[in-house]
């Protein structure tokens, strides 16, 4: 049975979603002019909004305490179903991110790994310094190694897909809240030693000799390298389109549902362009400081929270939050390479905006407690 508790709504967090809401279906609305095919984004959208809302009011019910002590069977499940992708994945864009369910669409279990990963983390680092008030330095590696092998098992399995973008969210997530948990800082020197000689050690075998580079890691992998490298040239279909439309929309914008020009995936990964080209350098700047103030507003719930284990979980919702705007924006812009990454709450997407739903669930809870 659920428990009963006291619960205080923070207002500014549910009119900062509602919002969203309001921008992403606009804008979908809006991208669908685009499309050739039309398969009702913007029904789709609010339908998944409404499902959205019914688990968060379910996941207030429930409570916190109750998801986290489930946490390792979430993880444990959707390694599994990440595992499965692998045989039985449908293919789209030469990828097997999602599995297609008749009547409904394609679930991606890598979005709400991300979640779930938080959760998890954020138990294990609980734990840790349950057990060890001041921990010595063979305690903090033992720590290190558990969190390393937790965080590769979804990592590698993603990886595969294959999808990238999504494993650097995984590693994001675990090195912020591994900061934010008080570990000894030197562990983060050793670390950044050792993912510089990795990293340089792979582009050098990358530039001097591409047949070996492609023996040892595959074809996949040193075309995904190349695409990520040659992104500062600024070519491409989407992204020379994007900006064109971008370009267009000027200070006030071509008005909504007026996107000039034609460019791959409007609705998801280059929602910002459509938005942008709509309503102009002033509409963007108001899209970019909500966003931010969102953001903030976790940032600060963090700060003031007595409760450890909420400043871990919040920490690494804002690791993710953070890192996906600022890369689905830049790639728009053609300031970063373009990954795939959706913008939280404004792209179209039913696991990304169910697993951000979750999330916010989690959040409301947490602010409810604070408050």
């Amino acid at each position: 049975m659920f428990y009963k508790k006291k619960f205080k709504l923070d207002t500014l967090i549910l009119i900062f979603v509602i919002l969203f809401a309001i921008i992403s279906i606009f804008t979908i609305y809006s991208a669908e002019s685009l499309l050739i095919e039309q398969n009702h984004y913007t029904l789709r959208q609010i339908i998944w909004y409404g499902i959205g809302a019914i688990i968060v009011g379910l996941i207030i019910l429930i409570g916190n305490e109750r998801i986290l002590k489930y946490s390792w069977v979430l993880y444990i499940i959707t390694n599994v179903l990440l595992m499965l992708l692998l045989f039985f994945g449908t293919p789209l864009n030469n990828a097997k991110c999602w599995f297609i369910i008749p009547g409904i669409g394609a679930f991606q279990p890598s979005e709400f790994m991300k979640i779930i990963l938080i959760l998890t983390l954020s138990m294990m680092i609980k734990k840790f310094h349950y057990r060890y008030n001041n921990p010595s330095l063979k305690e903090e590696f033992i720590f290190l190694i558990k969190v390393i092998l937790v965080v590769a098992l979804p990592s590698i399995l993603t990886f595969l897909q294959p999808d990238t973008g999504v494993v650097l969210i995984y590693l994001l997530i675990t090195f912020i809240m591994l900061f934010i948990s008080g570990i000894k800082y030197r562990w983060f020197i050793i670390l950044f030693i050792l993912l510089s000689l990795t990293i340089g050690s792979v582009l050098l075998l990358y530039t001097f000799n591409t047949d070996l580079f492609i023996d040892i890691f595959g074809t996949s992998f040193f075309l995904r390298i190349d695409r990520l490298l040659d992104w500062s040239n600024g070519s491409g279909y989407q992204l020379e389109n994007g900006m064109t439309a971008i370009g267009a929309g000027g200070i006030y914008g071509v008005g909504f549902n007026q996107t000039p020009i034609y460019f791959p995936e409007p609705q998801t990964d280059f929602i910002f362009a459509v938005y942008a080209s709509n309503f102009g350098f002033i509409g963007s700047t108001g899209l970019i400081c909500l966003l931010l103030l969102f953001d903030i507003r976790l940032i600060i719930l963090a700060l003031t929270s007595s409760n450890k284990t909420n400043k871990y979980i919040l920490s690494g919702i804002v690791a993710m939050l953070l890192y996906q705007q600022i890369q689905n924006i830049g790639m728009t812009y053609g300031l970063l390479p373009i990954t795939g990454i959706t913008l939280p709450f404004i792209s179209y997407g039913g696991s990304s905006l169910l697993s951000y739903m979750i999330m916010l669930g989690i959040i409301i809870n947490i602010a409810s407690e604070a408050k």
